[in-house]
């Protein structure tokens, strides 16, 4: 859970019309207080949007909360929502308010809200129904000051809902105006100026200044827009123009949280002041690797560049897509469309695809646990 200071001042980052299709739904949800749905890939910006609602709406100076549900037992979820009092379970020393209460007047931003679980999708619903609030371990609803709610996910919530994950009247409660984030592949005039901006705000000098725009302001593009952020001791000015066009061909699965992390490792270890192709991560450097140049038919997929690592570049599963996966870089969907490209090449074969990526036969049961744990586990009928 955070409280976001008011004091910041975000912007979008781009001249591409995806971005400025976002600004004018932005300013139209800012109009209102009905409730947001904001859905988009992993590390597209879904909080900075959120905020950026929040800043132009009429209760931009009362709080903006957000809280994250991916990760939280249900008790200490219902906790960081609705409050508890004193005794309610081991270690409630003290009556504590939840995020309902810690924003009079203004906004509480859900993110993550596709990983609630189905019980707290309930108690969700009934708070948004009733407006009543029950704190864990109280015997009386309190009602609820007055509040927006905002939500997001980067799960699609009407496949859930088929698969019985998601309650359908939760959805149409929170969906009242839905904003959709682009991912950076489809935005990619985009990707020069994010470069340039991370740029300037990781080769600053450390002077004390709050790094941003020029005018005092910190700047987001889909990405969190931290109010501080770290600069090097570096001889890193510049990026060469053959370096540039590698970078706008890389297909950015983890979109700009990705991008700001590679121009950061490229500052941090770069030793010359011109960037050049050789001084990119390898992944970044293969050219044509998103079919972006002549010649191609189509544009290559995240699933695409995953693929040729474990098959051409003999990479291990565990190796080339986890950490990515479980450090929130590429989405469910992206894994799932790697599974299915791994099951047509081993028609249906789950023991053929784990020698495909490069896994031990030891891995078998992990591999599938893995798959099914994060829903991504593919019936293998169809490809035989």
């Amino acid at each position: 859970m955070s409280l976001l200071p008011r004091s910041q001042d975000l912007r979008l980052i781009g001249r591409s019309a995806a971005i400025r299709a976002i600004e004018n739904e932005i300013d139209c949800a800012a109009r209102s207080d009905a409730k947001v749905l904001i859905t988009g890939e992993t590390g597209v910006g879904k909080e900075v949007v959120s905020r950026l609602i929040h800043r132009h709406s009429a209760r931009s100076s009362a709080p903006l909360v957000t809280l994250n549900c991916a990760g939280l037992p249900d008790s200490l979820l219902e906790s960081e929502l609705f409050g508890h009092v004193r005794g309610s379970f081991t270690g409630a020393y003290r009556d504590k308010p939840g995020l309902l209460e810690m924003a009079p007047s203004g906004t509480v931003f859900l993110d993550e809200v596709g990983e609630m679980t189905p019980r707290m999708q309930v108690v969700l619903l009934r708070f948004l129904e009733t407006g009543e609030i029950q704190k864990v371990g109280a015997e009386r609803m309190a009602r609820a000051t007055n509040v927006r709610i905002m939500a997001a996910t980067n799960r699609d919530l009407r496949d859930l809902i088929v698969h019985g994950q998601f309650r359908e009247d939760l959805y149409y409660r929170i969906n009242v105006i839905h904003l959709m984030v682009p991912p950076l592949r489809e935005r990619r005039e985009d990707i020069p100026l994010l470069i340039d901006h991370f740029m300037r705000r990781f080769t600053q000098p450390a002077d004390g200044v709050v790094s941003g725009n020029g005018d005092g302001s910190t700047a987001g593009n889909g990405h969190s827009g931290s109010s501080t952020s770290s600069r090097h001791y570096s001889p890193v000015r510049s990026i060469s123009a053959e370096a540039m066009e590698a970078l706008c061909d890389y297909a950015w699965p983890g979109n700009v949280r990705q991008v700001e992390n590679v121009v950061e490792r490229m500052v941090v270890t770069g030793s010359r002041e011109v960037i050049q192709v050789s001084d990119l991560p390898p992944d970044l450097r293969a050219p044509g690797q998103n079919g972006h140049g002549v010649g191609r038919e189509r544009r290559r997929t995240v699933a695409d560049d995953l693929f040729r690592k474990l098959v051409e570049e003999r990479q291990s599963f565990w190796q080339a897509v986890y950490p990515l996966y479980m450090n929130r870089e590429i989405t469910r969907s992206n894994v799932r469309e790697l599974v299915h490209k791994g099951l047509e090449e081993a028609r249906g074969n789950y023991k053929i695809v784990l020698k495909l990526f490069n896994m031990e036969s030891s891995d078998y049961k992990r591999f599938l646990n893995f798959l099914r744990k994060h829903d991504c586990q593919l019936p293998f009928k169809q490809y035989r």
